[in-house]
């Protein structure tokens, strides 16, 4: 999931500016984690404390969502996200925003099966996206991220999009001169996705997820979680990464490696473009 925390990091900078094209320094100094790594950090929290009593999952998401949210209340959540951060009896509310997609890496580590993945994704989501459209970003970057860490190639997972998700029809060419800023997981999400099948590493899947403007943090945050799990976070990218977390994200993110990652931690690939 680190994949996730480091395509917002970097493309934090750029949602509402965005830069059309792949040359950009990777890593900025005003660069900073925003809503979306703080999400996926409180669901990786969720995880981790109920794995082994999955009927408790939802209410734990639920508080350590709330919990994470409002220590960190200034990354740029969206209106109907902060009155539920702020709610004390929140509920579901028919979001179909690309909330769902950026913050679900954490259940392909925890699911050990394509089925309980699916399953992780939906009780995850449904805690605040529980529109037909969040429900299936989520589990398309879930299911993508479980493949690519169980060494499904490429061409599998495009066409397993194709067939249960989205129709991939626009190369990332296609998409950059035109597109504008979204929020809807059905347009972020694909597009995501095409950044990562075209990547030829982890730091170029970044770097495609950022030139395609729109939603930058977001499409990148989704990108990364695939990214991360196919091709791994070269050593330098993983330090740096880490560095613009603070200690309790930084701890609540050893955690979860400690709990689920245990021989995935080292990188598949050391290449740095």
């Amino acid at each position: 999931m680190l994949g996730a925390i480091i395509g917002d990091i970097v493309g934090s900078i750029y949602e509402w500016d965005n830069h059309r094209n792949k040359d950009f320094p990777f890593f900025a100094k005003n660069g900073f984690f925003t809503d979306d790594s703080v999400m996926t950090l409180a669901v990786a929290e969720a995880l981790t404390i109920r794995h082994q009593k999955r009927e408790a999952l939802a209410k734990e998401v639920v508080n350590c969502m709330q919990y994470w949210g409002n220590r960190y209340p200034d990354r740029g959540y969206g209106g109907r996200f902060t009155s539920w951060l702020l709610s004390a009896k929140p509920q579901p509310y028919q979001s179909y925003g690309n909330g769902a997609g950026m913050r679900i890496a954490p259940v392909a580590y925890v699911g050990q099966s394509l089925v309980e993945v699916k399953q992780l994704s939906q009780m995850v989501t449904g805690v605040t996206h529980n529109h037909p459209e969040g429900y299936l970003a989520a589990e398309a970057i879930a299911v993508c991220t479980y493949f690519a860490r169980k060494g499904k190639s490429k061409t599998f997972i495009r066409n397993y999009v194709i067939n249960h998700y989205y129709p991939l029809t626009l190369t990332l060419d296609e998409i950059r001169p035109d597109n504008t800023f979204s929020e809807k997981a059905s347009v972020a999400t694909p597009q995501a996705i095409q950044a990562f099948l075209e990547a030829d590493d982890f730091e170029d899947a970044i770097r495609n997820a950022i030139s395609i403007g729109g939603d930058s943090d977001t499409i990148a945050a989704m990108t990364g979680a695939i990214a991360e799990a196919y091709f791994g976070i070269p050593e330098t990218l993983r330090v740096n990464g880490l560095s613009y977390l603070t200690p309790a994200l930084r701890h609540v993110y050893r955690q979860f490696q400690k709990t689920f990652i245990r021989d995935e931690t080292t990188t598949k690939s050391t290449k740095v473009k």
